[in-house]
């Protein structure tokens, strides 16, 4: 797991890296090789022709990076701070419960159906990603996330090019959504049909939120969480009954 300047064995085309990684990583991409060299997670040397030549350390400095992505939803500053550690003969760093390290978006109806009140939850404000980040994260081409923030699918919460989990999730299952044919201007009606759900919920818990008590807070937050659910609930039955009537 060294760096650049570590002595290589083999050479290899961008090519056949992706070859070598492509079985255990189906969703690489040379355009994502060439986004984490950009990014300085990889520096393959240069043929006079210039042409990249990857050793068997940069393959394995790969599958390292695209590990810690598919598995622990690392944001790369924390892949950054793991390699710089490997680079310099260390441990890398221990991450506290919770920290650096994002969980994926919580299912909302899980295998028996059911909804969730917890799945509504708020994301951590802690977490964010650059644009490009979400985009190899969530496996879609840029053209496709562009579509979903011009339909206002997908927004930046943190700032410009920032984004947050929800946006994450979102992503991707418009990638899914974008395998069967449905573009994001086929979305919209989820965007106009979630927001008045939203308005409905407002509305339904406004009191408690101008309510006074100490208590009045929590308990609106607990009331929005279990109307989302049933709401969403109703709708996956109502698709079902549609589907099947």
């Amino acid at each position: 797991m060294s760096g650049a300047a570590s002595a290589r064995s083999g050479s290899f085309s961008i090519g056949e890296v992706l070859a070598r990684l492509r079985p255990e990583f189906p969703d690489v991409t040379i355009s994502k090789i060439r986004f984490l060299e950009a990014e300085g997670l990889i520096e393959p040397e240069r043929a006079p022709s210039g042409y990249r030549k990857f050793g068997h350390e940069d393959v394995e400095r790969l599958r390292f990076v695209l590990t810690a992505q598919r598995d622990h939803y690392l944001p790369l500053r924390v892949i950054k701070e793991h390699l710089a550690a490997l680079d310099a003969g260390l441990t890398p760093p221990n991450l506290p419960a919770g920290e650096g390290r994002v969980q994926p978006a919580p299912r909302i109806v899980d295998d028996e159906g059911t909804v969730r009140p917890s799945a509504f939850r708020p994301s951590r404000s802690d977490v964010r990603w650059g644009r490009q980040e979400v985009i190899e994260l969530a496996g879609i081409k840029p053209e496709l996330f562009e579509q979903l923030e011009s339909y206002g699918l997908v927004t930046a919460r943190h700032g410009r090019d920032q984004f947050d989990e929800d946006a994450l999730a979102i992503a991707k299952v418009a990638g899914e959504l974008a395998g069967f044919g449905l573009e994001p201007r086929h979305l919209r009606a989820f965007r106009t049909a979630a927001d008045r759900q939203v308005g409905l919920i407002e509305q339904v818990t406004a009191p408690l939120v101008r309510h006074r008590a100490a208590d009045s807070r929590a308990r609106a937050e607990e009331r929005t969480r279990e109307l989302a659910a049933l709401s969403v609930h109703l709708h996956a039955l109502l698709v079902k009954a549609g589907l099947h009537g």
